[in-house]
């Protein structure tokens, strides 16, 4: 299975991975910043998200990514992840450190990392609004969980559009026998400078989590935006686009 995916300028490679909560259009923002920084800007939808279906058996994200981008001719790549696909980002990096640049994370998840009562109140909430069949109502609660106050309307009807889109490939994919192929990262084996930012709105979380890596990787960085929540690269396009031209640079 090939996962769905687009690819804009020329120069030096930024894979940009999607939060879980939305697809790739939460990049639109910041393709055409890049673009003019003088990057090839490749972003992709993870599986059950956007154009990418879920699989059939047993399937390596991490692994498909590699191929994908030794299709397009990729040796050397810097890393963009937003939550779940800054988790993916760090599986990448760990598996294949001497491929990856420069990594940049925001509001990362991390695998293994045991949830907060909030985060746990929300996965339980969630599910059951799924098993009543209220999916709009799941939408909603991911749409005010996960922006923050900077967020416009327009901002939160596209996270609402595709949060809605991945619950319903999700769901009709309930019968695949899919099969994730998922390893924990061996975080000694990343060396590539990276930007760890936070969100002082979001869920305690992901700042542990941040704070944790910024301990372990070797030339870790870490910035709390106070304005942001969970999703600052669509809060505040603009203030995340000089972020990551700044540190790619």
């Amino acid at each position: 299975m090939t996962l769905d995916f687009d690819v804009t300028g020329d120069g030096p490679a930024v894979l940009l991975l999607h939060s879980t909560v939305c697809d790739r259009r939460m990049w639109d923002p910041q393709v055409a910043a890049l673009a003019a920084a003088g990057h090839r800007v490749v972003r992709l939808d993870l599986v059950g998200h956007g154009g990418t279906p879920v699989p059939t058996g047993r399937f390596d994200e991490a692994a498909t990514v590699a191929e994908l981008l030794d299709g397009l001719g990729i040796n050397e790549l810097a890393l963009v992840g937003a939550s779940g696909g800054g988790r993916l980002a760090l599986e990448f990096a760990a598996r294949q450190p001497d491929r990856v640049t420069a990594l940049a994370l925001l509001c990362t998840a991390l695998r293994g990392h045991p949830g907060s009562p909030e985060l746990e109140a929300f996965d339980e909430r969630e599910e059951a609004l799924l098993e009543a069949g209220d999916v709009a109502g799941a939408v909603d609660l991911n749409v005010d969980l996960w922006l923050g106050p900077e967020a416009d309307d327009a901002t939160r009807e596209l996270v609402r559009t595709m949060q809605r889109h991945a619950f319903d490939v999700q769901l009709a994919a309930e019968d695949v026998a899919y099969e994730p192929v998922r390893t924990d990262p061996d975080l000694s084996r990343i060396a590539a400078p990276t930007l760890l930012v936070t969100g002082a709105h979001d869920l305690p979380d992901f700042r542990e989590i941040a704070l944790h890596l910024a301990g372990v990787l070797p030339r870790a960085r870490h910035v709390e935006l106070e304005w942001a929540g969970h999703l600052p690269s669509l809060e505040r396009p603009e203030a995340v686009n000089e972020l990551l031209r700044d540190f790619l640079a």
